[in-house]
């Protein structure tokens, strides 16, 4: 009887952790524990285990038994063992083990790391969360790592680490024993392969060209942006528009994203390249849009790192789900605090928001129905903090009934956007020294140096907010819109017309 050591790897909220899994075998009556704060899932692994040994047909000698089957004391440590223990992917590598202890399996496998769940036939069924771990195991200087093969295509995305991919315990045991050994995986454009992204082209928008400017704003320097007006005038097809307007990711940033959702286990790509696009129903929970659960999990807002977060019917969410978003709105992450433990998030995203402007949507008009009580109610949902963190607002007004009848034509208005978009983007990131900052993330004190004012710019902006009475933050935030304007011009100062449109985006009374 002897000892055993193997590594693996899991997941803890977004990071990656390596870890050693120990295994020692002595004479006694049969037991087989697990310690090292393991889950229901990992305890779970002595009988997945135990039923794969015993029904794959790799033993080297007749005498071979599984587990269950030995008069023999099984103690398997996860370290280290303060971190909590969660999943089935820790099967494999408990396996392995033990047959290495049991002296059934001779091979170094200190570079090797080892990942997957198995079933009770010995067959190794994908899991979640594959990329980060994949990148850890590069990070921490290992030289092979055995993953599924349902998720061989998401572990190849991290180059100069071998990648084996597995079916079976006994492919792993035949391959470390040297008699079959597995074809490693070869990199290919999988890592190029843009995510399926439904495109809502600008040509199919019928007028609302106040809207579309709003939309390229917002999408050049990363604004939050709020479309109000009576249904049915096109403040969803216009929010899904954005989506087609935004560039790929970066490399460093395609990777940040995908292994966010693969951890959420909602990756259904081999790589995200386009900002992702999320847009819960108004009915979500404050823990489905913020995250938390008694062990802190991402919410939406995580989820739209780096893309979109779309909330239709915005008053409608909430009070509490909408006063949540003050922190991802400024800061671009969000801290979530729990008795097991507390995380911090990244939620750097645009916001677009869509409401109506009363409960039935005809405020103004003959057929609004609702009362002065309902009307308020209604717009109280909207706390003043939150909308200072939204830098537009726009109005999107009725259509001509002879407009919907016109054919869209292909007249390239979404390409040049792009164009446009592109152009802005790549001066803000030769302003920012190619750090993915855009002007929405300016700090205060980087406006002085990025953002300065001429004297008429600067009393133009002092009267108007006098006037509206705009608070520090959104009189810095018309500055930042007023950069993003200049930039879509190729403008390198700031002028009075740029500081003109962006304070005709700050909400009007009546909203």
């Amino acid at each position: 009887m002897s000892f055993a050591r193997i590594f693996s790897a899991q997941t803890s909220l977004l990071d990656a952790h390596i870890v050693t899994v120990e295994i020692d075998l002595s004479k006694g009556l049969h037991t087989f524990s697990i310690v090292g704060l393991p889950d229901k899932a990992v305890e779970e692994s002595r009988d997945r285990v135990s039923a794969a040994l015993k029904n794959s047909n790799f033993e080297k000698s007749a005498s071979f038994k599984a587990p269950k089957h030995n008069n023999i004391k099984i103690v398997v440590s996860l370290a280290p063992a303060d971190l909590k223990k969660e999943g089935p992917l820790f099967d494999v590598p408990i396996a392995l083990a033990y047959l290495l202890a049991n002296g059934e399996l001779e091979a170094d496998t200190d570079k090797q790391l080892f990942l997957g769940e198995l079933s009770l036939d010995g067959h190794v069924r994908p899991t979640t969360g594959i990329l980060p771990l994949v990148q850890k195991a590069h990070f921490e200087g290992f030289k092979d790592i055995f993953v599924p093969k349902d998720n061989v295509a998401e572990a190849g995305l991290v180059d100069d680490i071998t990648i084996f991919p597995i079916e079976n315990l006994g492919q792993v045991v035949e391959h470390l024993r040297g008699t079959s050994l597995i074809d490693s995986y070869i990199h290919s454009d999988t890592k190029q392969k843009p995510a399926q992204v439904q495109v809502k082209h600008l040509e199919m928008i019928r007028g609302q060209e106040h809207a579309k400017r709003g939309l390229m704003i917002a999408a050049a320097g990363g604004h939050n942006i709020a479309l109000f007006g009576p249904p049915g005038t096109g403040k969803t097809m216009l929010a899904k528009a954005l989506s087609s307007l935004l560039p790929p990711l970066s490399n460093a940033a395609a990777l940040e994203v995908t292994g966010i959702h693969s951890i959420a286990g909602i990756l259904g790509d081999t790589l995200v390249t386009h900002p992702p696009l999320r847009s819960p129903h108004h009915t979500a929970s404050y823990v489905a849009l913020v995250g938390g659960g008694a062990i802190p999990r991402p919410g939406e807002v995580t989820l739209a790192h780096r893309g979109v977060l779309f909330l239709d019917e915005f008053p409608e969410f909430d009070r509490r789900v909408i006063n949540a978003l003050r922190q991802p709105l400024e800061d671009g992450e969000v801290s979530i605090t729990r008795a097991k433990g507390s995380a911090t998030f990244p939620s750097d995203f645009i916001l677009i928001a869509a409401l109506n402007p009363c409960q039935c949507g005809f405020y103004g008009t003959n057929k609004c129905t609702c009362t002065p009580s309902s009307l308020q109610r209604y717009r109280q949902k909207i706390s003043g903090p939150i909308m200072d963190r939204i830098d537009m607002w726009i109005e999107v007004g009725a259509v001509e009934h002879s407009k919907l009848l016109e054919i869209p034509k292909d007249s390239g208005e979404t390409k040049a956007a792009q164009l446009t978009i592109a152009q802005a983007r790549a001066i803000q990131l030769d302003r920012f020294k190619l750090s993915e900052r855009l002007n929405a993330g300016m700090s205060p004190s980087g406006l002085a140096h990025h953002a300065k004012l001429s004297i008429a710019c600067a009393d133009i902006l002092n009267k108007a907010a006098t006037k509206m009475n705009l608070s520090p933050r959104a009189y810095h935030r018309c500055i930042k819109l007023s950069r993003t304007i200049a930039d879509l011009e190729h403008s390198q100062d700031i002028k009075e017309t740029h500081i003109l449109e962006a304070l005709q985006y700050r909400p009007k009374q009546e909203i």
